[in-house]
């Protein structure tokens, strides 16, 4: 996985109002804009703000290298879904990424595994690179969360397989248990769950190039502390204090300097 660019996400979530969100995603603008160009060059940016708040974030990052997507989408491209957004429409706005299957939709929502497959092949159908989450509810053996995750990547790419689709895929690898805590899991344990996800992946997608991050109190110091053990980073509320975000900025940039 080193060799891979690193890769940066920041969801939002339902944490900020509309104006809010701009006003973070102006302050985002400003701590890419100071630092120079080739320290960002080997990084892959990010951001997942709310539905609402997608068209101004895709003007307002235009310019930038930090991309934009959506936390959610329909599996289907149109129809009678009041109140759901298809991936067609994302992609025609902007968007370049979309999240997927995230513990706190299937818990909250009862997303199931088909429809997390369903929702993973309606994003490479229309262009956007999948932000698939995986990871397991309860801390237990590193061998167990290893088979779990495993079981939930292979059950969320198989309508993607079955259609013959093709694109990128991110998987975020997200210890439910860690998420919203005061520190990330074990660097050893999340390390070995990434490198066996990445290896599955490639296996079920050896034409691209997919990526494996952590998420999960996931924060400053992070990936100093994990060296190579995944591909980056997938950002909660760290993020949100724009100058965290800048920090975390330099100590990836210093990190794909040392490849």
């Amino acid at each position: 996985m080193s060799q891979r660019k690193l890769t940066l996400g920041v969801s939002l979530k339902m944490y900020f109002g509309y104006r809010q969100t701009l006003d973070w995603c102006r302050q985002i603008r400003a701590e890419i804009g100071r630092r120079p160009h080739d320290a960002l060059s080997a990084l892959e940016l990010f951001v997942l703000p709310s539905f609402p708040a997608l068209a101004p974030v895709c003007e307002l990052l235009a310019d930038t290298p930090i991309g934009v997507g959506a936390q959610d989408l329909h599996w289907e491209d149109a129809g009678a879904f009041t109140g759901e957004v298809s991936g067609a429409l994302l992609r025609e706005m902007g968007c370049r990424y979309v999240e997927v299957g995230h513990a706190e939709r299937r818990r909250d929502f009862g997303e199931s595994d088909e429809r997390v497959a369903l929702k993973i092949a309606a994003a490479l159908r229309n262009g956007l690179t999948p932000v698939l989450c995986v990871g397991e509810a309860r801390q237990g053996r590193p061998a167990q969360t290893i088979e779990l995750c495993l079981t939930q990547l292979e059950a969320a790419l198989e309508s993607a397989l079955t259609q013959r689709l093709s694109g990128e895929v991110i998987v975020a690898y997200e210890p439910q248990w860690a998420i919203g805590g005061g520190a990330p899991a074990p660097v050893e344990e999340t390390g070995a769950v990434c490198r066996a996800l990445a290896r599955r992946l490639q296996q079920l997608l050896p034409r691209h190039d997919g990526r494996v991050i952590y998420g999960g109190s996931a924060g400053p110091g992070l990936l100093t502390q994990a060296g190579p053990a995944f591909d980056g980073l997938f950002l909660g509320r760290f993020a949100h204090d724009p100058a965290a975000f800048g920090a975390i900025l330099d100590e990836a940039a210093q990190q794909q300097e040392r490849k």
